[in-house]
């Protein structure tokens, strides 16, 4: 009698282990996991969470299901029904008793699956429970941003899950009734149904009626984090019109609730079509009066009506992504720079960037790689002391892929090359005579300078670290090569889980599809796996909640490697405010910063932005979790920067938000954009980029992000936005605006002059045509003093050739253009008061007249530049360049004109 019994729990068991056992191995390493890096507890509050939602879920879910569903199986007599096929074989059906274990057999597995859902919602639920104000009210309905951050999404939630509930019952005791007898359709009228199940189906549609009012009223909060046509968040219709209709839809719905009860205790068949009715009746008619208002009351008056929702749409969306903070300063745009100007302003030129990402990773590529297996997969900017000096440089870690390994084995992926090797930095405006990039820090093994010692170069966590490795084995880890040699060691660090003894073996071996771990005579008591080594699945991983940048950087501090990755929190629900284009958030905050160590892979998670709510809010519910930025070592913090994704969604925001006037920003009439430079490979919208420069009115350099902007349809410059990185400036954003009457000339603008130059156009055609590919570098917008300067580097990439070289420097100001082998030559020809470098190839073209005045701005400056025409026009005719000697000559006689009227 047992064994049948015995039989059904064996073979569950064994289905549940084949079914669930990699969750519950993957669920079990990732608990070690979370142990190694020192996060365990933010683990269990996610899984407590989880548990929770989904104990709870379940329980009310299986007990209403059941509930109904027997309900509903009363109506069934106890006779157990027999059907008889045509042959006269009776076939005994399922009685009361068997409908009753089958219905709660299907309650419970409904039941898990609804729980399920609910479980995978934890965040919505905890950000609820332990949600912090904001602070800030919204101007229609009073509640805190909160409410509409963490509160309604959670209400929706339950909302949500009790209206499946409701429908779930009412389906299944509906088929039930049917099935039953209990109810069908008789001639006369449309239903029949016994009195248990019109009572039961009434209550449920009472209560499905509860659940619509319930919905509605949420409707009215939600219209604040919708869009209405003009903005985003209600406007003038949705206010005095919808927004009151979704409260007259709840009292509707509760009425309809009540004309449900009604007919679930009469046997009157009205009230529930009657409820419908007046529900649907409602709906359409608050939908119906909005719509007449917009049309005849608000579009004829739109400006003035909008006004005061227009001016909520502003500060909202301004206070959502800090944009109420940015500092303005109004630049004159006359400011005419001297060869003074630029000398007081040498930290700003010294750290000019010549080499631009992609020609700068196609040069370590081909030169810094080495070997086939190590790869450059970006090239980072920051800035160093160096030589007393803060200069900005370009750096990119020398990574391992195993996927380039002549030699794909499991041993050679797994035991022996387990990390990569150093890095390549240098600076980002100095080049060798060949025109590559100078390099402070690189070579196999590694070189590097004085300042910046680096007594750990091995990468065992990146950006290619994709999959885990086995470390302190008896197989020797491949560190570099050198010569026809290879340099091994062995990793001493303190990532990774123990993984020697057989239950580890078998359990890694689970994990990982892998049975050579289980095999494997290399693999004794000290070895260690290491995984999760991806440095982005890492932190992902670890902090589900937040969001990441892009774009990681690696830091060189006290002689080691570490990873530097900014988050942010955001929301897609704060009231209000008008979603990023392309972003799909209303709100963001840079609050979180996470330092990975590339040796032990220690995880540290820092709170920069404590008085962020949304970060305060995950601060209640993961305690410990979060470090004060102040902990972050000296060494390391100097290396903060202001990441670029928060900054490129700010500055696409703040091209519309930095109009604050409603009637201004009604009719778009100082709209801007991020200029198009199209001549690229790239196309598209420029990107910001870093630079350390001396900010207008400031006394000390710094390191900086920058982007300018054009008015909407113009080409010419109308402002350019920068957000400080350094010291207690650090996320200070501000914007310099260029008077409106005054035309600078733009990015775009600059960049067709140059295509144009008479002398220029020609000399690029030259290099094309010899089978050279020239590239274009990044236009960089450079503000000196009041005023600014444009500077393009150019590369060339020889025939059949792989390796770009820095070969020209385009510098341009106000009406003049000039092409140099070096900035620093460019900008003597263009300022005087330095050396010349350039010889034959020097190009100078002023451009076609233009309101903006020559430079040149004093007698020396003026002396200067007649100099130089004069000795170029000499060489040129000693050189038989008859052409190049009547362009300076009349290029002279326009500088001693200048003098003259002076």
């Amino acid at each position: 009698m047992l064994q049948r019994p015995v039989r059904i729990l064996v073979l569950a068991a064994l289905a549940l282990l084949f079914f669930g056992g990699p969750s519950l191995v993957r669920f079990y390493t990732d608990w070690l996991w979370f142990g190694e890096v020192g996060y365990q507890q933010v683990f269990l509050t996610m899984l407590r969470a989880q548990a929770m939602l989904f104990t709870i879920t379940f329980a009310v879910a299986a007990v209403w299901l059941t509930f109904n569903f027997r309900l509903a199986l009363a109506a069934i007599g106890d006779i157990r029904p027999v059907f008889t096929t045509r042959e006269g074989i009776e076939v005994p059906l399922p009685g009361r008793a068997q409908l009753r274990t089958l219905a709660s057999g299907v309650a419970m597995l409904l039941a898990i699956f609804i729980a399920l859902y609910a479980s995978s919602r934890w965040e919505t639920w905890l950000t609820w429970s332990y949600a912090q104000p904001f602070g800030t009210a919204d101007p229609i309905l009073g509640r805190d941003a909160s409410f509409y951050v963490f509160s309604l999404p959670f209400l929706q939630l339950v909302r949500g899950l009790a209206q499946g509930l409701v429908l779930i019952a009412a389906l299944g005791a509906g088929l039930l009734y049917f099935g039953s007898g209990s109810l069908s359709s008789r001639v006369g009228s449309l239903l029949w149904m016994t009195r248990g199940a019109r009572r039961h189906l009434s209550f449920l549609a009472a209560a499905f009626l509860l659940l619509l009012a319930f919905g509605a009223w949420l409707g009215q909060a939600e219209r604040l984090v919708q869009p209405s046509g003009l903005i985003y968040g209600p406007g003038y219709a949705d206010v005095n019109g919808r927004m009151p209709a979704a409260l007259l839809l709840a009292a509707a719905a509760l009425v309809g609730a009540a004309l449900a009860v009604v007919q679930g205790t009469t046997l009157r068949n009205w009230p529930i079509p009657v409820a419908a009715g007046l529900y649907v009746l409602v709906a359409l008619g608050g939908e119906v009066y909005s719509t007449l208002v917009q049309r005849f009351l608000v579009t004829p008056n739109e400006q003035s009506m909008q006004s005061p929702y227009i001016q909520h749409n502003i500060d909202a969306t301004r206070r959502a992504f800090a944009l109420d903070r940015v500092e303005a300063r109004e630049l004159t745009g006359d400011a005419l720079l001297t060869p003074i100007d630029i000398k007081e302003n040498a930290a700003t030129i010294d750290n000019v960037r010549l080499w631009d990402h992609q020609p700068l990773l196609d040069t370590f590529g081909q030169l810094q790689v080495i070997r086939t297996y190590y790869d450059f997969v970006g090239v980072d900017n920051d800035r160093y002391r160096i030589g007393g000096q803060l200069r900005q440089i370009m750096l990119s870690p020398r990574e391992l892929s195993t996927a380039s390994l002549p030699n794909r084995t499991w041993v050679n992926d797994r035991l022996t090359f387990t990390h990569g090797y150093g890095l390549t930095l240098g600076p980002v405006n100095q080049v060798t005579a060949e025109g590559l990039p100078v390099l402070f820090v690189g070579n196999l093994p590694l070189e590097t300078i004085p300042e910046l010692p680096i007594e750990e170069p091995s990468l065992y966590y990146g950006e290619l670290s994709s999959d885990y490795v086995i470390v302190r084995t008896a197989t020797r880890e491949f560190h570099y090569p050198r010569g026809e040699d290879n340099v091994f060691t062995q990793y001493s660090g303190r990532g990774g889980l123990p993984v020697g003894s057989f239950w580890r073996k078998l359990l890694f071996a689970l994990r990982f599809g892998a049975y050579q771990i289980l095999l494997s005579n290399d693999i004794d008591d000290e070895s260690r796996i290491v995984f999760y080594r991806n440095i982005r699945e890492r932190v992902q991983k670890l902090a589900p909640f937040l969001s990441f940048d892009r774009d990681p950087y690696l830091v060189v501090a006290d002689g080691r490697l570490y990873w530097m990755y900014d988050a942010y929190t955001t929301s897609a629900r704060y009231p209000y405010s008008t979603p990023a284009a392309q972003a799909g958030i209303n709100y963001i905050r840079n609050a979180v910063k996470l330092v990975i160590d590339a040796y032990h892979g220690t995880t540290t998670v820092y709170l920069a932005d404590p008085d962020d709510p949304i970060a305060a809010t995950y601060a209640r519910i993961f305690p410990g979790m979060f470090a004060p930025l102040d902990q972050m070592p000296a060494s390391l913090r100097q290396h903060v920067r202001y990441p670029e994704d928060i900054f490129a969604i700010q500055a696409s925001v703040f091209a519309t938000y930095h109009m604050t006037q409603t009637a201004v920003f009604y009719n778009r009439e100082d709209q801007w954009e991020v200029p198009v430079v199209d001549d690229t490979s790239d196309g598209g919208p420029m990107q910001p980029y870093y630079t350390i420069m001396r900010l207008p009115g400031e006394a000390q350099r710094e390191f900086i992000q920058m982007l300018p902007f054009t008015p909407r349809n113009r080409d010419n410059l109308a402002a350019w936005l920068a957000a400080r990185s350094d010291g207690e400036h650090y996320g200070t954003l501000r914007v310099f605006q260029f008077p409106k009457q005054k035309v600078i000339f733009g990015p775009r603008q600059v960049v067709a002059r140059i295509n144009q130059d008479q002398a220029i156009s020609p000399q690029i055609t030259l290099w094309n045509q010899q089978g050279s590919q020239v590239i274009w570098g990044t236009l960089m917008v450079i503000p000196i003093e009041e005023s600014l300067i444009y500077v393009r580097p150019l590369y060339l990439r020889a025939s059949g050739g792989r390796i770009p070289e820095l070969t020209r420097v385009i510098v341009a100001y106000q009406n003049e253009i000039v092409m140099e082998q070096t900035l620093e030559a460019a900008l003597a020809r263009l300022f005087g008061g330095g050396p010349e470098e350039g010889g034959d190839e020097a190009v100078r073209t002023p451009a076609p007249p233009a309101a903006a005045p020559a430079s040149g701005t004093d007698l020396a400056g003026l002396a200067a530049q007649a100099r130089t025409h004069y000795e170029r026009a000499i060489e040129a005719q000693r050189s038989g360049d008859w052409a190049k000697y009547g362009e300076e000559i009349k290029r002279l006689g326009e500088v001693l004109a200048q003098m003259r009227n002076r």
